[in-house]
């Protein structure tokens, strides 16, 4: 008879590998995690063939001859009466029991309660990490993996570069395994370690000295009305206004902290509009010193005490302003007929050419007609007659004049009658107060 055997077959696994594998004769029970035996005499179309019988084994199976008492095939129909009926009862043998060894698929190992437990491969040092990773230990196996901050490559960690994703709003410097966010002057950094925030200079220094205006990221200074800026940017100066315009004031501008203010000369009020200046009129006011015999007169600025009119030899006082010198008076007969004393102001630098006076004959005669001129006190030339009309002219200013000045000019009308042969002549004294300003 014929026994043939074949081999009990072993769970196996493969160093290194974390799925696990079982050897011909056994399969994998994925619920409990291990290898079981095939029980090839069902699963295998007639095993043995001929006058032999399956028995399973654990990892394989026996082909015994049918009439081997030893080895009972359970499968054998005993009323089969292609068989010999079984023998008579008899003493049943004691044959060995086969029992099916616990084996744990890999990375589980028994424990002391003969249970499959997770091998913990980090903790006991067998696993297969690189020394720049970290192990990470998982059911029925590991994991190599890198610490926050480094990137897999090639089996090595790597730092990986934050500051090339954005990671931080403004300013970014990558260190080993991290990086560091800063913000930029004026901004300070959030909580959340990238994000910046605006810093409000105004409240938390106010470094301007008058006023504080702030911006994104920065702030600017203002100054107050008269005030200027300094090229620092922050302190503020006085600005000296008057220096900027001469028409600020008529007369004079004063400087004042962060203002200006105009002042007029002796003799002037200065007007609502701040800026402008009128002239006293002292004999208005009575404000004057002149004596009773004395006419006041008004001038832009000053007042004048004029001495009552006194004419001299050969001339006779016709009134308080004028002189008659006698026809029948032989001394009279190169001078003028008659002379009238006048008195007006003019400011100093006034434009020209500018009309300043008038004069014309009071009587016109048949066959008369007239010649008007200056006759004195216009040694300077900024005067000159123009005739307007037959018996009239007017006194005109052709220079500017400067005060305070004095000037006195005789501005003769000479008669010329041709009917009867008569030539004679009229002056008007005229005397001009310059005053010192041009108001």
């Amino acid at each position: 008879r014929i026994l043939t055997a074949f081999t009990l077959a072993v769970c196996l696994s493969s160093p290194g590998k974390t799925q696990q594998q079982c050897t011909n004769g056994f399969d994998l029970d994925r619920a409990s995690g291990q290898c079981l035996d095939i029980d090839e005499c069902r699963t295998i179309p007639e095993a043995c063939r001929g006058d032999m019988v399956c028995v399973n084994q654990n990892g394989g199976y026996l082909c015994v001859p049918r009439t081997n008492p030893v080895y009972r095939s359970p499968y054998l129909n005993p009323y089969s009466n292609i068989y010999p009926p079984p023998p008579a009862p008899g003493p049943v043998p004691n044959y060995p029991t086969v029992t099916r060894p616990l084996i744990c698929r890999f990375g589980y190992q028994l424990d002391e309660n003969n249970q499959c437990a997770d091998v913990d491969e980090c903790a006991s040092d067998s696993h297969q990490c690189n020394p720049t990773q970290i192990c990470i230990n998982t059911e029925g196996g590991y994991t190599c993996s890198c610490t926050e901050g480094y990137w897999l490559l090639e089996g090595q960690c790597l730092d990986i570069d934050e500051c090339r994703y954005g990671y931080c709003q403004q300013l970014c410097a990558n260190v080993p395994g991290s990086y560091s966010c800063t913000c930029n002057p004026g901004f300070t950094l959030n909580d959340d370690g990238r994000s910046c925030q605006d810093v409000n200079e105004c409240t938390t220094e106010n470094p301007c000295t008058q006023t504080c205006v702030n911006t994104y990221g920065s702030f600017l200074c203002r100054c107050e009305p008269g005030y200027e800026l300094e090229a620092d940017g922050v302190n503020c100066s006085d600005m000296d206004e008057c220096s900027f315009s001469e028409f600020l004031c008529q007369h004079e501008c004063v400087n004042a902290p962060g203002s200006y203010y105009c002042i007029c000369p002796s003799g002037y009020n200065l007007l609502d509009d701040s800026r402008s200046c009128q002239d006293i009129n002292e004999c208005e006011t009575r404000n004057f010193t002149c004596t009773l015999q004395q006419t006041c007169f008004n001038i832009p600025g000053e007042y004048k005490c004029l001495d009552p009119v006194r004419c001299e030899e050969p001339y006779i006082q016709i009134n308080e302003n004028r002189c008659m010198c006698p026809a029948e008076n032989t001394g009279c007969r190169d001078q003028p007929f008659t002379i009238l004393y006048r008195v007006m102001d003019m400011v100093s630098g006034r434009s020209v050419p500018s009309d300043i006076f008038q004069m014309q004959a009071t009587t016109r005669y048949p066959g008369a007609y007239y010649i008007f001129q200056i006759k004195s006190g216009n040694e300077g030339r900024e005067f000159y007659m123009r005739q307007t009309g037959p018996i009239s002219a007017t006194l005109v200013l052709t220079r500017p004049v400067k005060g305070p000045r004095t000037i006195q000019l005789d501005l003769e009308m000479i008669t010329v009658n041709t009917v009867i042969n008569f030539r004679g002549s009229s002056v008007i004294r005229l005397r001009i107060y310059v005053s010192q300003y041009s108001f």
